[in-house]
């Protein structure tokens, strides 16, 4: 296989033929892998739930998943749609009040990972999840950042899954910054607990940093996809791990898995 499209890509199936696989899937498993050893995660709602739902029948049977709607140790019954689907509610290990949550969980330094998606990102992991163009008159309204700002200040590492890498998304200059991290912060003389940004999975590779003072630079590639590709759809000058790998492409039971038990009503799936 040459290339890897922005839809999809291909699994190496027991007969070693390729088999195409959907963005959506791809970017789950992937992400779901990053999560080895993690005990603590915050999950947005979409492609951060699916990988983090994944994680827990993987790589991470122990991983406790909490949610902006105050729902801890979630063990949901299905996907759930939104924070306030009741689903989150079922077999839970606690529910506590918006303000026990970010006060004490969050704020306490209690999540291992905050897991979320944005818009746009920057070369220091800053997070637009805001507006598309200009604050007064958007070419799109987006809906803002929830939890988003206190995930970033308070977890100790963020992670964040992307569906779409093009300048548009990995931008120089973000439109609008709802989530800024620990470099922008202490700009402004403000010292976050955590790392900020230090992963982002996409169709393309992934892309990694280990905290304040340092950009992000692709540290991995899917088969098939080169650095030139990755630098052109990137809007900055992007740095290149001295030792690039290649990922491993998501396994039929990571795709069993995901269609079968994760969301087999195709929630999040595409």
């Amino acid at each position: 296989m040459n290339a890897v499209s922005t839809s999809s890509t291909g699994s190496t199936s027991s007969t070693g033929s390729t088999v195409a696989v959907p963005s959506s899937e791809l970017l789950a498993a992937v992400a779901s892998r990053e999560l080895a050893g993690k005990n603590t995660v915050f999950a947005g709602i979409g492609l951060p739930t699916l990988a983090v739902s994944l994680a827990q029948l993987t790589v991470a049977p122990g991983i406790e998943i909490v949610y902006e709607s105050g729902v801890c140790g979630a063990h949901p019954s299905q996907l759930p749609e939104t924070i306030a689907d009741a689903v989150l509610i079922t077999d839970s290990e606690a529910v506590l009040p918006m303000t026990a949550l970010f006060g004490y969980v969050l704020q306490g330094g209690r999540i291992d990972v905050g897991f979320l998606g944005a818009a746009q990102i920057d070369r220091w992991g800053n997070l637009n999840s805001s507006v598309i163009g200009d604050w007064h008159a958007p070419k799109v309204r987006l809906p803002g950042s929830g939890g988003a700002m206190e995930v970033m200040a308070n977890s100790r590492e963020v992670f964040v899954v992307m569906r779409r890498h093009d300048p548009r998304s990995f931008m120089s200059e973000l439109d609008f910054c709802t989530s800024p991290g620990p470099d922008r912060a202490l700009q402004d003389g403000i010292r976050p607990l955590g790392a900020g940004v230090t992963r982002v999975i996409t169709d393309l590779g992934i892309l990694a940093r280990d905290g304040v003072g340092e950009e992000l630079r692709l540290v991995a590639t899917h088969p098939g996809v080169t650095v030139d590709q990755v630098r052109a759809a990137t809007g900055w000058d992007l740095q290149v791990a001295d030792e690039l790998t290649t990922i491993e492409p998501p396994t039929a039971a990571e795709l069993r898995l995901l269609r079968e038990d994760v969301d087999p009503d195709r929630v999040y799936l595409r």
